[in-house]
């Protein structure tokens, strides 16, 4: 059997498929398995596959959706089908260095107490040219080694496509939870955060693109799926005092920055009262984040005016 499984998630990116597919045929790991998942694309994105897997015999494991699943839907089925030691997810308009599986495979090797290892890496735009600006609003995530679970309170500190985890936290938790548009992601992350350390590459090795068909998801969308992992995390922070999981004055911090979150999105999702309420509950917790109380009279604005705002 392989030690790795990529499971390469493809929809409607046919303009990116080919190049991304090169990518994985560049890596000096060699030991891997590609399985190929479409999810209803009508672009010739099954076409492409059919005619690489008929050419290249062997080489990729093809599986199309008869109904589209969504991103955390398809990778579940990527995850049974999966037989490697490690599964690497790849969606099929990003990029990879040729280095980047071996450097991960390595680190797994010698720290047996990591689930997950993600890589630096940097934002490209559709024409593979790399963007020097932040096209999403934020970084491209990075996150030091060890115990990470504060960082990832805070927010997604790592990307989809530069993960290469143990088929065994997939295992042991059960896979993605299909109820996210986009940040099912997230909160797997966080679940493997919470019982196994995260491994970090600081090398660029992993390109992510960011172009129209990516960059326009629906902001309601969005913002449902915020709420829903803000409340969730909210749930589970108490538990952590009682096993000393993070220092007091850490986990204070966090926990407030999530309770400021919630107010946000709950107030952006037609709630302004509970947001007002999540407000003061950061501030609450610490008074001195004096932005939850702007954010708390802002709440009182119009809608509009509260989201220019942010």
């Amino acid at each position: 059997m392989p030690r790795v499984s990529i499971l390469l998630t493809c929809y409607n990116h046919i303009a990116y498929l080919e190049e991304a597919v090169r990518s994985i045929e560049a890596q000096t790991f060699t030991d891997y398995e590609v399985i190929a998942l479409d999810d209803g694309s009508t672009d010739g994105t099954r076409e492409w596959l059919s005619d690489y897997s008929v050419k290249n015999p062997g080489k990729m494991h093809l599986i199309f959706n008869e109904k589209n699943l969504g991103t955390y839907g398809t990778l579940n089925v990527g995850l049974k089908a999966a037989t490697g030691e490690f599964v690497a997810v790849f969606n099929d308009d990003d990029l990879w260095e040729p280095t980047k599986l071996e450097k991960q495979v390595a680190m797994m090797d010698n720290q047996p107490k990591i689930g997950l290892v993600h890589t630096d890496g940097y934002f490209i735009d559709g024409a593979g040219k790399r963007r020097t600006d932040s096209p999403l609003g934020f970084d491209f995530p990075r996150t030091e080694t060890g115990d990470v679970l504060a960082a990832l309170i805070y927010a997604n500190s790592i990307i989809a496509s530069a993960v290469l985890a143990r088929k065994v936290c997939f295992d042991q938790l059960g896979g993605f939870n299909e109820r996210y548009f986009g940040s099912g992601d997230w909160e797997m992350w966080y679940r493997v955060a919470e019982k196994w350390q995260v491994g970090y590459v600081a090398e660029p090795l992993t390109m992510y693109r960011v172009h129209g068909e990516n960059a326009s998801h629906k902001l309601e969308r969005i913002w449902r799926d915020d709420e829903m992992l803000r409340t969730w995390i909210a749930e589970r922070i108490g538990t952590y005092r009682e096993i000393t999981r993070l220092p007091e004055a850490v986990l204070k911090k966090a926990e407030s920055h999530n309770w400021a979150c919630l107010g946000t999105v709950r107030t952006l999702n037609g709630r302004p009262s509970e947001g007002r309420q999540a407000y003061l509950r950061s501030f609450s917790i610490d008074p001195s984040r004096w932005k939850s109380l702007i954010r708390y009279a802002a709440t009182f604005l119009p809608a509009k005016s509260f989201r220019k705002l942010l």
